[in-house]
Protein backbone atom coordinates (compact mmCIF):
# COMPACT_ATOMS: atom_id res chain seq x y z
CA UNK A 1 0.00 0.00 0.00
CA UNK A 2 1.34 3.44 -0.98
CA UNK A 3 1.51 5.89 1.90
CA UNK A 4 1.71 9.71 1.53
CA UNK A 5 3.34 11.81 4.28
CA UNK A 6 1.19 14.98 4.47
CA UNK A 7 3.22 16.26 7.45
CA UNK A 8 6.68 16.26 5.82
CA UNK A 9 8.62 18.04 3.04
CA UNK A 10 12.32 17.56 2.14
CA UNK A 11 14.12 20.36 0.27
CA UNK A 12 17.67 21.41 -0.58
CA UNK A 13 18.76 25.00 -1.13
CA UNK A 14 21.04 25.25 -4.17
CA UNK A 15 22.75 28.30 -5.66
CA UNK A 16 25.98 29.90 -6.80
CA UNK A 17 28.36 31.00 -4.04
CA UNK A 18 27.34 34.24 -2.25
CA UNK A 19 23.75 34.30 -3.51
CA UNK A 20 22.39 34.05 0.04
CA UNK A 21 21.58 30.38 0.75
CA UNK A 22 22.82 30.32 4.33
CA UNK A 23 21.26 33.71 5.13
CA UNK A 24 17.90 32.47 3.84
CA UNK A 25 18.11 29.42 6.13
CA UNK A 26 18.74 31.86 9.02
CA UNK A 27 15.49 33.64 8.15
CA UNK A 28 13.49 30.40 7.87
CA UNK A 29 14.82 29.21 11.25
CA UNK A 30 14.10 32.50 13.01
CA UNK A 31 10.58 32.88 11.60
CA UNK A 32 9.54 29.29 12.32
CA UNK A 33 9.94 29.92 16.06
CA UNK A 34 12.85 27.50 16.56
CA UNK A 35 14.79 29.97 18.72
CA UNK A 36 13.68 31.47 22.04
CA UNK A 37 12.91 35.19 21.86
CA UNK A 38 15.92 36.05 24.03
CA UNK A 39 18.34 33.56 22.42
CA UNK A 40 21.49 35.03 20.82
CA UNK A 41 21.93 33.66 17.28
CA UNK A 42 24.92 34.28 15.01
CA UNK A 43 24.41 35.42 11.42
CA UNK A 44 24.82 32.57 8.89
CA UNK A 45 24.31 30.20 11.80
CA UNK A 46 24.62 27.12 9.56
CA UNK A 47 28.25 27.92 8.63
CA UNK A 48 29.64 26.38 11.79
CA UNK A 49 33.26 25.71 10.74
CA UNK A 50 35.98 28.31 11.43
CA UNK A 51 37.02 28.37 7.78
CA UNK A 52 33.39 28.74 6.68
CA UNK A 53 32.86 31.73 8.97
CA UNK A 54 36.13 33.42 7.96
CA UNK A 55 35.66 33.03 4.23
CA UNK A 56 31.88 33.48 4.24
CA UNK A 57 31.38 30.26 2.26
CA UNK A 58 29.69 26.93 2.91
CA UNK A 59 32.04 23.94 2.58
CA UNK A 60 30.03 21.06 4.05
CA UNK A 61 26.32 20.56 3.51
CA UNK A 62 24.25 20.92 6.70
CA UNK A 63 20.87 19.55 7.78
CA UNK A 64 18.23 21.45 9.69
CA UNK A 65 14.45 21.34 10.08
CA UNK A 66 11.67 23.86 10.73
CA UNK A 67 7.95 23.48 11.43
CA UNK A 68 5.24 25.49 9.71
CA UNK A 69 1.49 24.95 10.26
CA UNK A 70 1.97 21.37 11.43
CA UNK A 71 4.31 20.41 8.57
CA UNK A 72 7.96 19.56 9.21
CA UNK A 73 10.29 20.94 6.53
CA UNK A 74 13.71 19.25 6.40
CA UNK A 75 16.20 21.68 4.83
CA UNK A 76 19.64 20.84 3.46
CA UNK A 77 21.96 23.83 2.98
CA UNK A 78 24.49 23.00 0.22
CA UNK A 79 27.84 24.55 -0.80
CA UNK A 80 27.94 26.94 -3.76
CA UNK A 81 31.53 26.40 -4.93
CA UNK A 82 32.04 23.98 -7.81
CA UNK A 83 34.92 22.37 -5.91
CA UNK A 84 32.43 21.02 -3.37
CA UNK A 85 30.14 19.67 -6.09
CA UNK A 86 30.46 16.18 -4.61
CA UNK A 87 28.70 17.51 -1.52
CA UNK A 88 25.82 18.89 -3.60
CA UNK A 89 25.30 15.76 -5.69
CA UNK A 90 24.90 13.33 -2.84
CA UNK A 91 22.67 15.46 -0.61
CA UNK A 92 20.22 15.89 -3.49
CA UNK A 93 19.43 12.17 -3.04
CA UNK A 94 17.75 13.02 0.28
CA UNK A 95 15.21 15.55 -1.04
CA UNK A 96 12.14 15.80 -3.30
CA UNK A 97 12.57 19.40 -4.41
CA UNK A 98 14.99 22.33 -4.49
CA UNK A 99 14.94 26.07 -3.85
CA UNK A 100 17.09 27.49 -6.65
CA UNK A 101 18.38 30.79 -5.29
CA UNK A 102 19.54 33.48 -7.74
CA UNK A 103 21.00 36.91 -6.92
CA UNK A 104 18.71 39.63 -8.36
CA UNK A 105 21.77 41.53 -9.66
CA UNK A 106 24.34 38.87 -10.64
CA UNK A 107 21.83 36.54 -12.28
CA UNK A 108 22.70 33.00 -13.34
CA UNK A 109 26.35 32.07 -12.72
CA UNK A 110 28.47 28.97 -13.53
CA UNK A 111 27.51 27.19 -10.33
CA UNK A 112 23.80 27.96 -10.86
CA UNK A 113 24.10 25.98 -14.09
CA UNK A 114 26.00 23.14 -12.37
CA UNK A 115 23.59 22.61 -9.45
CA UNK A 116 20.50 23.01 -11.62
CA UNK A 117 21.82 20.36 -14.07
CA UNK A 118 22.16 17.93 -11.15
CA UNK A 119 18.70 18.74 -9.74
CA UNK A 120 16.92 18.41 -13.11
CA UNK A 121 18.79 15.15 -13.76
CA UNK A 122 17.32 13.72 -10.54
CA UNK A 123 13.81 14.98 -11.50
CA UNK A 124 13.53 17.24 -8.46
CA UNK A 125 10.76 19.86 -8.34
CA UNK A 126 12.28 23.38 -8.49
CA UNK A 127 11.10 26.62 -6.84
CA UNK A 128 13.00 29.69 -8.09
CA UNK A 129 13.80 32.29 -5.43
CA UNK A 130 15.08 35.63 -6.78
CA UNK A 131 16.99 36.88 -3.74
CA UNK A 132 18.40 40.29 -2.70
CA UNK A 133 15.54 42.29 -4.25
CA UNK A 134 16.36 45.08 -1.75
CA UNK A 135 19.63 45.80 -3.61
CA UNK A 136 19.61 49.26 -5.25
CA UNK A 137 20.93 47.69 -8.50
CA UNK A 138 18.46 44.75 -8.47
CA UNK A 139 17.04 43.66 -11.86
CA UNK A 140 14.69 40.81 -10.86
CA UNK A 141 12.68 40.60 -14.11
CA UNK A 142 15.77 40.34 -16.32
CA UNK A 143 17.27 37.74 -13.98
CA UNK A 144 14.07 35.68 -14.14
CA UNK A 145 14.42 35.72 -17.95
CA UNK A 146 18.01 34.43 -17.61
CA UNK A 147 16.82 31.62 -15.32
CA UNK A 148 14.12 30.58 -17.80
CA UNK A 149 16.70 30.53 -20.63
CA UNK A 150 18.97 28.33 -18.48
CA UNK A 151 16.12 25.86 -17.78
CA UNK A 152 15.38 25.60 -21.53
CA UNK A 153 19.09 25.25 -22.39
CA UNK A 154 19.46 22.40 -19.88
CA UNK A 155 16.54 20.54 -21.44
CA UNK A 156 13.95 20.93 -18.65
CA UNK A 157 10.58 19.29 -19.42
CA UNK A 158 7.24 21.15 -19.42
CA UNK A 159 6.51 20.28 -15.81
CA UNK A 160 9.91 21.53 -14.63
CA UNK A 161 9.50 24.73 -16.68
CA UNK A 162 6.27 25.47 -14.83
CA UNK A 163 8.16 26.55 -11.70
CA UNK A 164 6.78 28.95 -9.08
CA UNK A 165 8.78 32.16 -8.48
CA UNK A 166 9.25 33.83 -5.10
CA UNK A 167 10.99 37.22 -4.73
CA UNK A 168 12.87 37.63 -1.45
CA UNK A 169 15.35 39.50 0.65
CA UNK A 170 16.91 36.87 2.89
CA UNK A 171 18.84 39.52 4.82
CA UNK A 172 15.72 41.58 5.57
CA UNK A 173 13.62 38.44 6.14
CA UNK A 174 10.70 38.93 3.74
CA UNK A 175 9.34 37.23 0.60
CA UNK A 176 6.62 38.09 -1.91
CA UNK A 177 4.97 36.48 -4.95
CA UNK A 178 4.43 39.87 -6.61
CA UNK A 179 7.10 42.59 -6.80
CA UNK A 180 4.41 45.27 -6.32
CA UNK A 181 3.24 43.76 -3.02
CA UNK A 182 5.39 44.52 0.02
CA UNK A 183 5.39 41.94 2.85
CA UNK A 184 7.11 41.77 6.22
CA UNK A 185 7.87 38.04 6.55
CA UNK A 186 8.76 34.81 4.72
CA UNK A 187 5.21 33.39 4.87
CA UNK A 188 4.77 33.35 1.03
CA UNK A 189 7.94 31.24 0.76
CA UNK A 190 6.84 28.77 3.47
CA UNK A 191 3.47 28.35 1.74
CA UNK A 192 5.03 27.90 -1.71
CA UNK A 193 7.28 25.14 -0.28
CA UNK A 194 4.32 23.30 1.27
CA UNK A 195 2.13 23.63 -1.84
CA UNK A 196 4.83 22.82 -4.43
CA UNK A 197 7.36 20.34 -3.05
CA UNK A 198 6.13 16.74 -3.51
CA UNK A 199 5.12 14.88 -0.33
CA UNK A 200 7.28 11.83 0.46
CA UNK A 201 5.48 8.70 -0.79
CA UNK A 202 6.23 5.01 -0.47
CA UNK A 203 5.46 1.96 1.58
CA UNK A 204 5.22 2.08 5.37
CA UNK A 205 4.43 -1.63 5.83
CA UNK A 206 7.30 -3.04 3.76
CA UNK A 207 10.72 -3.73 5.35
CA UNK A 208 13.21 -0.90 6.00
CA UNK A 209 15.37 0.70 3.31
CA UNK A 210 17.69 3.63 4.20
CA UNK A 211 20.28 5.30 1.95
CA UNK A 212 23.40 6.84 3.55
CA UNK A 213 24.02 10.19 1.80
CA UNK A 214 26.31 11.91 4.27
CA UNK A 215 28.72 11.04 7.10
CA UNK A 216 29.42 13.10 10.20
CA UNK A 217 31.92 12.32 12.93
CA UNK A 218 31.78 12.88 16.67
CA UNK A 219 34.67 12.12 19.06
CA UNK A 220 32.25 10.64 21.61
CA UNK A 221 29.97 8.47 19.48
CA UNK A 222 32.11 7.93 16.36
CA UNK A 223 30.70 7.87 12.83
CA UNK A 224 27.19 9.15 12.24
CA UNK A 225 25.34 8.15 9.06
CA UNK A 226 22.83 10.69 7.72
CA UNK A 227 20.28 9.82 5.10
CA UNK A 228 16.66 9.31 4.19
CA UNK A 229 14.29 6.44 4.94
CA UNK A 230 13.12 5.26 1.50
CA UNK A 231 10.56 2.79 2.88
CA UNK A 232 9.41 1.20 6.14
CA UNK A 233 10.34 2.19 9.69
CA UNK A 234 13.66 2.35 11.56
CA UNK A 235 14.02 1.82 15.31
CA UNK A 236 16.82 2.61 17.76
CA UNK A 237 18.45 -0.63 18.99
CA UNK A 238 17.38 -2.77 16.02
CA UNK A 239 19.71 -5.04 14.03
CA UNK A 240 19.81 -4.51 10.27
CA UNK A 241 21.78 -5.39 7.15
CA UNK A 242 24.43 -3.01 5.80
CA UNK A 243 24.80 -3.42 2.00
CA UNK A 244 28.28 -2.30 1.02
CA UNK A 245 29.38 -0.90 -2.35
CA UNK A 246 31.41 -4.04 -3.13
CA UNK A 247 28.27 -6.19 -2.84
CA UNK A 248 29.01 -7.71 0.60
CA UNK A 249 26.44 -7.56 3.42
CA UNK A 250 27.16 -7.17 7.17
CA UNK A 251 24.81 -7.48 10.12
CA UNK A 252 24.91 -4.25 12.17
CA UNK A 253 23.17 -2.77 15.20
CA UNK A 254 21.67 0.72 15.16
CA UNK A 255 22.60 2.14 18.59
CA UNK A 256 20.98 5.57 18.48
CA UNK A 257 18.62 7.41 16.19
CA UNK A 258 18.39 11.20 15.82
CA UNK A 259 16.16 13.63 13.98
CA UNK A 260 16.92 17.29 13.15
CA UNK A 261 15.14 20.15 14.92
CA UNK A 262 16.54 23.62 14.22
CA UNK A 263 20.29 23.35 14.82
CA UNK A 264 20.08 20.38 17.18
CA UNK A 265 19.95 16.63 16.80
CA UNK A 266 17.20 15.16 18.98
CA UNK A 267 17.32 11.50 20.07
CA UNK A 268 14.24 9.51 19.00
CA UNK A 269 13.13 5.86 19.29
CA UNK A 270 11.77 5.39 15.76
CA UNK A 271 11.19 7.16 12.44
CA UNK A 272 9.43 6.18 9.24
CA UNK A 273 9.21 6.68 5.49
CA UNK A 274 10.49 9.98 4.04
CA UNK A 275 12.17 11.25 7.23
CA UNK A 276 15.82 12.42 7.18
CA UNK A 277 17.60 10.94 10.21
CA UNK A 278 21.06 10.36 11.67
CA UNK A 279 22.21 6.94 12.94
CA UNK A 280 25.11 6.15 15.26
CA UNK A 281 26.69 2.83 16.24
CA UNK A 282 27.90 1.54 12.86
CA UNK A 283 31.67 1.97 12.88
CA UNK A 284 32.70 1.63 9.24
CA UNK A 285 29.59 2.77 7.38
CA UNK A 286 30.27 4.72 4.17
CA UNK A 287 28.47 7.15 1.89
CA UNK A 288 26.34 5.44 -0.77
CA UNK A 289 25.64 2.29 1.26
CA UNK A 290 22.15 1.00 2.10
CA UNK A 291 20.86 -0.09 5.51
CA UNK A 292 17.94 -2.47 5.12
CA UNK A 293 15.90 -5.14 6.86
CA UNK A 294 17.62 -8.50 7.40
CA UNK A 295 14.58 -10.23 5.85
CA UNK A 296 14.65 -8.22 2.62
CA UNK A 297 18.13 -7.19 1.47
CA UNK A 298 17.80 -4.70 -1.40
CA UNK A 299 20.57 -2.11 -1.91
CA UNK A 300 19.55 1.24 -3.42
CA UNK A 301 21.42 2.79 -6.38
CA UNK A 302 23.61 5.80 -5.47
CA UNK A 303 24.48 8.88 -7.52
CA UNK A 304 27.81 8.70 -9.37
CA UNK A 305 30.11 11.37 -7.92
CA UNK A 306 32.00 13.36 -10.57
CA UNK A 307 35.64 12.37 -10.89
CA UNK A 308 38.49 14.56 -9.51
CA UNK A 309 40.09 16.88 -12.08
CA UNK A 310 43.25 18.04 -10.28
CA UNK A 311 46.03 16.41 -8.25
CA UNK A 312 48.84 17.47 -5.90
CA UNK A 313 51.58 15.57 -4.11
CA UNK A 314 51.55 15.89 -0.30
CA UNK A 315 54.88 14.94 1.28
CA UNK A 316 56.68 15.06 4.61
CA UNK A 317 58.44 18.39 5.24
CA UNK A 318 62.20 18.02 4.67
CA UNK A 319 63.26 21.69 4.72
CA UNK A 320 65.97 22.94 7.14
CA UNK A 321 63.15 24.19 9.42
CA UNK A 322 61.28 20.85 9.41
CA UNK A 323 59.68 19.75 12.68
CA UNK A 324 60.12 23.12 14.43
CA UNK A 325 56.53 24.41 14.18
CA UNK A 326 54.16 21.45 13.75
CA UNK A 327 52.83 18.80 16.11
CA UNK A 328 52.27 16.08 13.48
CA UNK A 329 55.30 15.83 11.19
CA UNK A 330 55.91 12.15 10.28
CA UNK A 331 54.74 10.22 7.21
CA UNK A 332 52.53 8.04 9.44
CA UNK A 333 50.72 11.14 10.76
CA UNK A 334 50.27 12.46 7.22
CA UNK A 335 49.04 9.11 5.86
CA UNK A 336 46.53 8.55 8.68
CA UNK A 337 45.10 12.06 8.34
CA UNK A 338 44.66 11.87 4.56
CA UNK A 339 42.96 8.46 4.70
CA UNK A 340 40.70 9.69 7.52
CA UNK A 341 39.59 12.56 5.25
CA UNK A 342 38.42 10.02 2.64
CA UNK A 343 35.72 8.81 5.04
CA UNK A 344 33.70 12.04 4.81
CA UNK A 345 35.09 13.79 1.70
CA UNK A 346 33.53 11.87 -1.21
CA UNK A 347 35.17 13.76 -4.09
CA UNK A 348 38.69 13.12 -2.78
CA UNK A 349 41.09 10.31 -3.80
CA UNK A 350 44.41 9.46 -2.12
CA UNK A 351 47.08 7.21 -3.64
CA UNK A 352 50.33 5.96 -2.14
CA UNK A 353 53.45 6.63 -4.26
CA UNK A 354 56.82 4.88 -4.68
CA UNK A 355 58.10 6.96 -1.76
CA UNK A 356 56.70 6.21 1.73
CA UNK A 357 56.92 9.97 2.48
CA UNK A 358 54.69 11.17 -0.40
CA UNK A 359 51.01 10.77 -1.27
CA UNK A 360 49.15 11.79 -4.40
CA UNK A 361 45.87 13.56 -3.54
CA UNK A 362 43.16 14.10 -6.17
CA UNK A 363 40.37 16.69 -5.77
CA UNK A 364 37.73 18.68 -7.61
CA UNK A 365 39.76 21.89 -7.87
CA UNK A 366 42.33 24.12 -6.20
CA UNK A 367 39.85 25.41 -3.61
CA UNK A 368 38.75 21.89 -2.67
CA UNK A 369 42.36 20.89 -1.94
CA UNK A 370 43.42 24.20 -0.39
CA UNK A 371 40.57 23.94 2.17
CA UNK A 372 41.90 20.48 3.12
CA UNK A 373 45.45 21.89 3.40
CA UNK A 374 44.30 24.84 5.54
CA UNK A 375 42.25 22.55 7.80
CA UNK A 376 45.20 20.20 8.33
CA UNK A 377 47.54 23.10 8.99
CA UNK A 378 45.24 24.41 11.75
CA UNK A 379 45.14 20.95 13.31
CA UNK A 380 48.94 21.08 13.76
CA UNK A 381 50.17 19.23 10.66
CA UNK A 382 53.38 20.17 8.86
CA UNK A 383 54.02 19.04 5.27
CA UNK A 384 54.81 20.25 1.76
CA UNK A 385 52.81 20.34 -1.46
CA UNK A 386 53.70 20.29 -5.15
CA UNK A 387 52.23 22.43 -7.92
CA UNK A 388 48.65 21.38 -8.86
CA UNK A 389 48.43 19.33 -12.07
CA UNK A 390 45.33 18.30 -14.00
CA UNK A 391 44.13 14.72 -14.40
CA UNK A 392 44.14 13.55 -18.04
CA UNK A 393 41.87 10.77 -19.37
CA UNK A 394 41.95 8.62 -22.45
CA UNK A 395 38.55 8.53 -24.17
CA UNK A 396 38.24 6.35 -27.33
CA UNK A 397 42.02 6.36 -27.73
CA UNK A 398 42.26 10.18 -27.61
CA UNK A 399 44.09 12.06 -24.83
CA UNK A 400 41.52 14.30 -23.15
CA UNK A 401 41.79 17.01 -20.50
CA UNK A 402 39.31 18.70 -18.11
CA UNK A 403 37.78 21.93 -19.46
CA UNK A 404 36.24 24.67 -17.32
CA UNK A 405 33.34 27.01 -18.09
CA UNK A 406 34.64 30.47 -17.11
CA UNK A 407 32.71 33.71 -16.59
CA UNK A 408 34.71 36.94 -16.24
CA UNK A 409 33.05 40.26 -15.31
CA UNK A 410 35.33 43.21 -16.18
CA UNK A 411 35.00 46.97 -16.76
CA UNK A 412 34.88 47.69 -20.52
CA UNK A 413 38.29 49.44 -20.46
CA UNK A 414 40.06 46.21 -19.49
CA UNK A 415 38.18 43.87 -21.82
CA UNK A 416 40.91 43.86 -24.49
CA UNK A 417 43.75 42.80 -22.22
CA UNK A 418 41.62 40.07 -20.59
CA UNK A 419 40.63 38.60 -23.98
CA UNK A 420 44.24 38.76 -25.18
CA UNK A 421 45.63 36.99 -22.08
CA UNK A 422 42.90 34.32 -22.10
CA UNK A 423 43.47 33.81 -25.84
CA UNK A 424 47.12 32.98 -25.07
CA UNK A 425 45.80 30.46 -22.53
CA UNK A 426 43.88 28.53 -25.23
CA UNK A 427 40.42 29.75 -24.22
CA UNK A 428 37.43 29.84 -26.56
CA UNK A 429 35.01 32.78 -26.27
CA UNK A 430 31.41 31.50 -26.14
CA UNK A 431 29.41 34.57 -25.24
CA UNK A 432 29.83 38.28 -24.57
CA UNK A 433 27.21 40.62 -23.11
CA UNK A 434 27.13 43.95 -21.33
CA UNK A 435 26.31 43.52 -17.66
CA UNK A 436 25.43 46.44 -15.35
CA UNK A 437 27.29 49.71 -14.65
CA UNK A 438 29.89 49.65 -17.42
CA UNK A 439 30.90 46.02 -16.90
CA UNK A 440 31.13 43.37 -19.64
CA UNK A 441 30.44 39.68 -19.00
CA UNK A 442 32.70 37.36 -21.01
CA UNK A 443 32.04 33.59 -21.11
CA UNK A 444 34.76 31.13 -22.13
CA UNK A 445 35.61 27.46 -22.35
CA UNK A 446 39.19 26.96 -21.17
CA UNK A 447 41.41 23.97 -20.27
CA UNK A 448 41.67 23.65 -16.47
CA UNK A 449 45.49 23.61 -16.58
CA UNK A 450 45.51 26.98 -18.39
CA UNK A 451 43.51 28.56 -15.54
CA UNK A 452 46.10 27.70 -12.88
CA UNK A 453 47.79 30.95 -11.91
CA UNK A 454 45.42 33.19 -13.90
CA UNK A 455 43.47 34.75 -11.00
CA UNK A 456 46.39 36.90 -9.79
CA UNK A 457 47.13 37.94 -13.39
CA UNK A 458 43.49 39.02 -13.87
CA UNK A 459 43.60 41.17 -10.73
CA UNK A 460 46.85 42.82 -11.90
CA UNK A 461 45.53 43.42 -15.44
CA UNK A 462 42.21 44.91 -14.24
CA UNK A 463 43.61 46.85 -11.23
CA UNK A 464 41.56 44.65 -8.90
CA UNK A 465 38.25 45.15 -10.75
CA UNK A 466 37.94 41.80 -12.53
CA UNK A 467 35.77 39.01 -11.10
CA UNK A 468 36.06 35.40 -12.30
CA UNK A 469 33.98 32.30 -11.61
CA UNK A 470 34.41 28.89 -13.18
CA UNK A 471 32.87 25.44 -13.06
CA UNK A 472 33.83 22.05 -14.51
CA UNK A 473 32.45 21.73 -18.05
CA UNK A 474 33.63 18.29 -19.19
CA UNK A 475 36.52 16.46 -20.83
CA UNK A 476 37.65 17.49 -24.33
CA UNK A 477 40.60 16.47 -26.53
CA UNK A 478 44.01 17.86 -25.48
CA UNK A 479 44.45 21.45 -26.69
CA UNK A 480 48.24 21.39 -27.12
CA UNK A 481 51.20 22.64 -25.09
CA UNK A 482 50.96 25.94 -23.28
CA UNK A 483 53.75 28.52 -23.40
CA UNK A 484 53.22 31.40 -20.99
CA UNK A 485 56.17 33.60 -20.15
CA UNK A 486 56.64 33.07 -16.43
CA UNK A 487 58.75 35.29 -14.24
CA UNK A 488 61.56 33.74 -12.24
CA UNK A 489 61.94 33.42 -8.47
CA UNK A 490 64.27 35.27 -6.12
CA UNK A 491 65.99 32.65 -3.96
CA UNK A 492 67.69 33.16 -0.59
CA UNK A 493 71.33 32.16 -0.83
CA UNK A 494 72.05 31.42 2.83
CA UNK A 495 70.28 30.64 6.10
CA UNK A 496 69.73 33.57 8.46
CA UNK A 497 67.44 36.45 9.31
CA UNK A 498 66.45 39.01 6.68
CA UNK A 499 67.73 42.57 7.13
CA UNK A 500 66.37 45.89 5.87
CA UNK A 501 69.63 46.46 3.98
CA UNK A 502 69.52 43.06 2.25
CA UNK A 503 65.84 43.43 1.30
CA UNK A 504 66.36 47.00 0.07
CA UNK A 505 68.93 45.78 -2.46
CA UNK A 506 66.65 42.84 -3.41
CA UNK A 507 63.50 44.88 -4.03
CA UNK A 508 65.06 46.57 -7.07
CA UNK A 509 65.07 43.15 -8.77
CA UNK A 510 61.36 42.34 -8.37
CA UNK A 511 58.53 41.84 -5.85
CA UNK A 512 59.32 40.66 -2.30
CA UNK A 513 57.19 38.12 -0.40
CA UNK A 514 58.80 38.58 3.05
CA UNK A 515 59.46 41.25 5.69
CA UNK A 516 62.64 42.21 7.59
CA UNK A 517 63.39 39.90 10.54
CA UNK A 518 62.05 36.76 8.78
CA UNK A 519 64.05 33.53 9.16
CA UNK A 520 65.02 32.11 5.77
CA UNK A 521 67.08 29.15 4.55
CA UNK A 522 69.19 28.50 1.46
CA UNK A 523 66.87 27.64 -1.47
CA UNK A 524 63.79 29.36 0.02
CA UNK A 525 61.88 31.64 -2.38
CA UNK A 526 61.74 35.22 -1.07
CA UNK A 527 60.18 37.02 -4.04
CA UNK A 528 59.37 37.14 -7.75
CA UNK A 529 62.09 38.26 -10.14
CA UNK A 530 61.05 40.88 -12.72
CA UNK A 531 62.85 38.80 -15.40
CA UNK A 532 62.32 35.23 -16.58
CA UNK A 533 65.23 33.51 -14.85
CA UNK A 534 65.67 32.59 -11.17
CA UNK A 535 68.29 34.58 -9.22
CA UNK A 536 70.12 33.94 -5.96
CA UNK A 537 69.99 36.89 -3.62
CA UNK A 538 71.51 37.70 -0.23
CA UNK A 539 68.59 39.04 1.83
CA UNK A 540 70.42 38.62 5.16
CA UNK A 541 73.25 40.98 4.17
CA UNK A 542 74.18 43.52 6.85
CA UNK A 543 75.78 46.89 6.15
CA UNK A 544 79.48 47.08 7.06
CA UNK A 545 80.05 49.64 9.79
CA UNK A 546 83.03 51.46 8.27
CA UNK A 547 81.93 54.91 9.27
CA UNK A 548 80.40 55.41 12.73
CA UNK A 549 78.24 58.35 11.62
CA UNK A 550 76.66 56.35 8.81
CA UNK A 551 75.73 53.40 11.03
CA UNK A 552 72.19 54.69 11.64
CA UNK A 553 71.42 55.42 8.00
CA UNK A 554 69.85 51.95 7.68
CA UNK A 555 66.65 53.48 9.06
CA UNK A 556 66.53 55.83 6.08
CA UNK A 557 66.19 52.91 3.60
CA UNK A 558 62.58 52.75 2.44
CA UNK A 559 61.12 49.30 1.75
CA UNK A 560 58.02 48.81 -0.37
CA UNK A 561 55.39 46.73 1.46
CA UNK A 562 55.91 43.04 0.55
CA UNK A 563 53.25 40.94 -1.19
CA UNK A 564 52.26 38.33 1.41
CA UNK A 565 50.87 35.34 -0.51
CA UNK A 566 47.82 33.42 0.69
CA UNK A 567 47.84 29.62 0.42
CA UNK A 568 45.89 29.69 -2.89
CA UNK A 569 48.21 32.38 -4.31
CA UNK A 570 51.27 30.36 -3.27
CA UNK A 571 49.92 27.25 -5.02
CA UNK A 572 49.25 29.31 -8.15
CA UNK A 573 52.71 30.95 -8.07
CA UNK A 574 55.02 27.94 -7.78
CA UNK A 575 56.64 26.32 -10.81
CA UNK A 576 57.12 22.57 -11.41
CA UNK A 577 60.50 22.55 -9.61
CA UNK A 578 59.13 24.34 -6.52
CA UNK A 579 57.11 23.40 -3.42
CA UNK A 580 54.91 25.09 -0.81
CA UNK A 581 55.96 24.29 2.76
CA UNK A 582 52.96 24.43 5.11
CA UNK A 583 53.21 24.58 8.92
CA UNK A 584 50.74 25.76 11.59
CA UNK A 585 52.63 29.08 11.77
CA UNK A 586 53.97 29.74 8.25
CA UNK A 587 53.50 29.21 4.53
CA UNK A 588 56.89 29.22 2.78
CA UNK A 589 57.86 28.71 -0.86
CA UNK A 590 61.01 26.77 -1.73
CA UNK A 591 62.91 25.07 -4.52
CA UNK A 592 62.66 21.26 -4.59
CA UNK A 593 66.48 21.09 -4.84
CA UNK A 594 67.69 23.57 -2.21
CA UNK A 595 71.33 23.53 -3.43
CA UNK A 596 70.62 23.27 -7.12
CA UNK A 597 71.13 26.96 -8.01
CA UNK A 598 74.32 28.66 -9.07
CA UNK A 599 74.31 32.45 -9.06
CA UNK A 600 73.88 33.71 -12.61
Amino acid sequence: MIHIREDLRNIAIIAHVDHGKTTLVDGLLKQSGIFRDNQHVNDRVMDSGDLERERGITILSKNTAVHYNGVKINIVDTPGHADFGGEVERVLKMVDGVLLLVDSFEGTMPQTRFVLTKALGLNLKPIVVVNKIDRPDARPQEVLGEVLELFIELGADDEQLDFPVVYASAREGYATLDLNEKTSNLKPLFETIINTIPKPTGSLEEPLQFLVSSIDYNDYIGRIAIGRIERGTIKAGQTAALCRKDGSVDEVKISNLYTFEGLKRIGITSASLGEIVAISGIEDVNIGETICDLEKIEPLPFVDIDEPTISMTFSVNDSPFAGQEGTYVTSRHLRDRLFKELETNVSLRVEETDSPDSFKVYGRGELHLSILIETMRREGYEFQISKPTVVYKEIDGVKCEPVEYLIVDVPEDYMGVVMEKLGMRKSELINMASSAQGYMRLEFKIPARCLIGYRSELLTDTKGNGIMNHVFYGYESYKGDLTIRRRGSMIAWEEGETSVYGLYNAQERGTLFIEPGTRVYKGMIVGENAKQEDILINVCKKKHVTNIRAAGSDEALRLSPPTILSLEQALEFIADDELVEVTPKNIRLRKKALNGHKNK
